[in-house]
């Protein structure tokens, strides 16, 4: 590379991340294909619109790649054609953005979980779009920290809200579409199912999928998916919404008009490519032994953790992550954080169910092991992690030796 000094700071990173434990339940370690389809010449191409209906010339192999992301994830979940895809959304936020964007009106009311009870800021948080141009009526949990469907139900019927998100960024625990569904289908709503944090799951069968019951389903792809940041809308093509004008569009029809021209330009290229490589790899027999492992490992983290006297909310995990409420053992979210991070273990400070302190320096921490399981770590590894917390966060030990040791034992691929 020419530029000397981007160049240092790629190989300082790339250091970085080989000599830490990424717990962080959102971030992923994608493949050399991956990263190769990234830094592709696709990235010079410019393609407004969609395949075989383009604004520029030139777009006939970036169609054939588009085309070849959709086939691949429909095939990953299971889909036929009475889903479309679109793959151009450039994050979930965007993703979600064009969900509203095509379902719902200003105005209109939403219900998803709150934000500090682990929802996300798409989900209606009031310092985002989704609060300033919709009526958000946000839904919480129980005091076990778990969701309560009853009385999600309660306020649906209260509320008559337009959409209803089923969605995670920071619950332990699996999530029931088909309960989200009926609460929908009772209160006239469309349902929504963020499993931005559950795809890579849902792909591998170790998490209820939410096809069967969702009207529209957005992702993310580089969390447990494994691929690029980037982002999948799925909607039905045979499911109808009737316009102002008393026409009707297909939801499908409805999205795609939502991502471009409604609020993006020209898609990504390179990114879209990159997901069809992630879509392909996920396709695969190891991909779903990928995705239990990281269950298998959550679960015997949890373990490890409840043993040595950590306070986890609702007592374990389903899923890929942990949420640790550390007030029993005297220091905040942020100082937990920081110190982990001195000793080469990454997580991030989270807001725990009735949080009685800041959002900027909450009462717990989120961990997961999407990055543990991509490094090859099994449940016996996991209670290696639980001693550096417990050593770390209740002795104050410095493990930072330790840590740089096991990361040698799984090396990252590049």
């Amino acid at each position: 590379m020419r530029d000397k000094a981007i160049e240092k700071l790629i190989a300082v990173e790339t250091k970085r991340q080989k000599e830490t434990l990424d717990l962080i339940p959102s971030e992923n370690i994608v493949s050399k294909d991956v990263l190769a389809a990234l830094g592709s010449p696709l990235v010079n191409k410019y393609s407004e619109g969609y395949p075989k209906k383009r604004y520029y010339a030139g777009n006939n192999v970036i169609d054939d790649v588009e085309l070849l992301a959709q086939e691949r994830a429909r095939k990953v979940f299971r889909l036929g054609k009475e889903w479309g895809v679109n793959v151009q959304a450039l994050s979930g936020s965007a993703a979600n953005l064009a969900a509203y964007y095509a379902l719902l009106e200003p105005g209109d009311t939403v219900m998803g979980l709150n934000l500090f009870f682990g929802g996300h800021l798409t989900h209606g948080a009031n310092a985002n779009f989704s609060s300033r141009f919709y009526r958000s009526v946000p839904y919480t949990l129980n005091r076990g920290g778990y969701l309560d469907y009853d009385e999600i139900r309660k306020l649906a019927k209260k509320e008559k809200p337009k959409m209803i998100i089923a969605g995670i960024t920071a619950y332990p625990r699996v999530v029931d579409f088909k309960k989200f569904a009926a609460i929908a289908k009772e209160a006239k709503a469309y349902l929504l199912a963020d499993i931005a944090h559950l795809a890579g799951l849902v792909a591998a069968g170790a998490h209820p999928s939410p096809f069967p019951h969702a009207d529209v389903v957005t992702t993310t792809t580089h969390k447990t998916l494994r691929g690029p940041r980037g982002a999948l809308i799925f909607s039905h093509n045979d499911r109808m919404k009737r316009l102002a004008n008393g026409k009707e569009i297909s939801l499908a029809a409805a999205i795609d008009k939502a991502v471009f021209p409604g609020i993006q330009g020209g898609p990504h290229d390179n990114q879209t490519a990159a997901i069809a490589v992630a879509l392909g790899e996920a396709m695969t027999p190891a991909f779903k032994k990928y995705g239990h492992q990281i269950v298998k490992n959550a679960k015997a983290l949890a373990h490890e953790l409840a043993h040595l006297g950590f306070d986890l909310v609702s007592g374990g995990t389903d899923n890929h992550l942990l949420l640790l409420d550390l007030t029993n053992l005297g220091i905040s979210g942020r100082e937990a954080q920081d110190r982990l991070e001195k000793n080469g273990i990454i997580v991030n400070r989270n807001t725990v169910p009735y949080d009685q302190r800041s959002p900027f320096d909450p009462s717990g921490i989120r961990i997961g092991t999407p990055s543990l399981a991509a490094r090859g770590m099994k449940e016996s590894d996991m209670k290696k992690v639980a001693e550096f917390l417990r050593a770390v966060l209740v002795l104050n030990a410095d493990v930072s030796a330790s840590v740089k040791k096991l990361c040698r034992r799984f090396p990252l691929e590049y």
